[in-house]
C-alpha cells in the first residue's frame, strides 16, 4: 500500500514526488512515455526563477534525477483507470494493480497539432506552441501564429511586440476569441490577418524557411517566416479518469485552487486540470500544492478526522 500514487511524471508530478517523499510518504510515480512531460521539448527556458538559459531537457532530467535520488519508485506503465474504495484507491495500468490512500493525477495535456510531416523534427527549430515561452527567440524577425481562439490571438498581440511582422493564420472568416482581444488584435500595424486560410506545408532547411498557406478557394500562397506558433487548442490527458473524476466540457479536471477533485483522497495538478495559466512554473506549483493537501489528508485520516 504506497501513500501516494502520483500519475504523470512532467514537472507537476516530479514536484509532487519530491513533496511526497520528503515528508516521509511511500511515493509512487507511474507514466506512461517518459519523464519530463512537454518541457522536454523546449529548446531553452528563460522563464522560471532562477534557472536562465536551461533546456527543456536538462531541467527534465535535473527533475527526474532529483526525484530518483530521493528513493522515489517511478516505473513506466500507463494508467487506464482508478478505483475508489473509500479509504484507499485501487490504480489500474497497463501491467499492474497498485493501491493507495492517495492519488495525485498529473497527466498533463497534448498541443494539438497540424498534422504535417515535417512538423515533429521542427519543435524547438522553429515550431513552438507557446508564444510567452519561445516568443523572445524572434526578435525582430517574422512569425505566423495558426488559431482563432483567445490563445492564438493573444500569441499574436504578445509577438507583435517582439517581431517586425506576425501573420495570423485562421482556418474561418471570424474569430472565436473575446471582442476586446480582437479589437485590440486589429490595431497592431504590424500583424497581417490571413482568414479562411489554413497552412498546408511547411518548407524546410534544417530549420524553418517558408509556409505554404492555402485558402477555402484552393488558393496558395508561400509567406517567409522565421518561426510557427501553433494555438489550434490543447487535449488533457484525462480520459482514463471519465465518469469518476469530475470534468469541463473540454476534458479538464474541476478543481480550486488547492488540487481537489470532486473525490476525496484524489488531487489534481499541472496542465490536465481547469486553470487560466497554463506554465512550468504553475505546472510545479500544482504539485506541491497537490503533494501537501495528498499529505494532510493522510495525516487527517491517522488522526480519525
Amino acid at each position: 500500500m504506497y501513500d501516494i500514487i502520483i500519475i504523470g511524471a512532467g514537472p507537476a508530478g516530479l514536484t509532487s514526488a519530491i513533496y511526497g517523499k520528503r515528508a516521509g510518504k511511500k511515493t509512487l510515480v507511474l507514466e506512461a512515455r517518459s519523464y519530463g512531460g512537454q518541457i522536454i521539448n523546449t529548446l531553452k527556458i528563460e522563464n522560471y526563477p532562477v534557472a536562465p538559459h536551461i533546456s527543456g531537457f536538462d531541467f527534465a532530467t535535473n527533475l527526474y534525477n532529483q526525484v530518483k535520488e530521493l528513493g522515489v519508485d517511478i516505473n513506466f506503465e500507463r494508467v487506464t483507470g482508478i478505483n475508489d474504495k473509500g479509504d484507499y484507491k485501487e490504480v489500474i495500468t497497463s501491467k499492474n494493480t497498485y493501491e493507495a490512500k492517495t492519488v495525485i493525477i498529473a497527466t498533463g495535456s497534448q498541443n494539438k497539432k497540424l498534422g504535417l510531416p515535417e512538423e515533429n523534427k521542427l519543435i524547438g527549430k522553429g515550431i513552438s506552441y507557446c508564444a510567452t515561452c519561445d516568443g523572445a527567440f524572434y526578435k525582430e524577425k517574422v512569425v505566423a501564429v495558426v488559431g482563432g481562439g483567445n490563445t492564438a490571438v493573444e500569441d499574436a498581440i504578445y509577438l507583435s511586440n517582439v517581431a517586425n511582422k506576425v501573420y495570423l493564420i485562421h482556418r474561418r472568416d471570424e474569430f472565436r476569441a473575446e471582442e476586446n482581444l480582437v479589437n485590440e488584435l486589429k490595431e497592431k500595424d504590424n500583424i497581417e490577418i490571413i482568414y479562411n486560410s489554413q497552412v498546408t506545408k511547411i518548407n524546410t532547411d534544417d530549420k524553418i524557411t517558408s509556409i505554404e498557406v492555402t485558402n477555402k478557394d484552393g488558393n496558395n500562397k508561400i509567406l517567409d517566416i522565421d518561426g510557427l506558433f501553433v494555438a489550434i487548442g490543447r487535449n488533457p490527458e484525462n480520459e482514463s479518469f471519465e465518469g469518476l473524476i469530475e470534468q469541463d466540457e473540454a476534458g479538464y479536471i474541476i478543481s480550486h485552487e488547492d488540487c481537489h477533485t470532486n473525490v476525496d483522497g484524489i488531487f489534481v495538478a499541472g496542465d490536465n486540470r481547469k486553470k487560466d495559466v497554463r506554465q512550468l512554473v504553475t505546472a510545479t506549483s500544482d504539485g506541491a500544492i497537490a503533494a501537501t493537501e495528498a499529505i494532510k489528508y493522510i495525516n487527517s485520516k491517522k488522526e480519525g478526522k
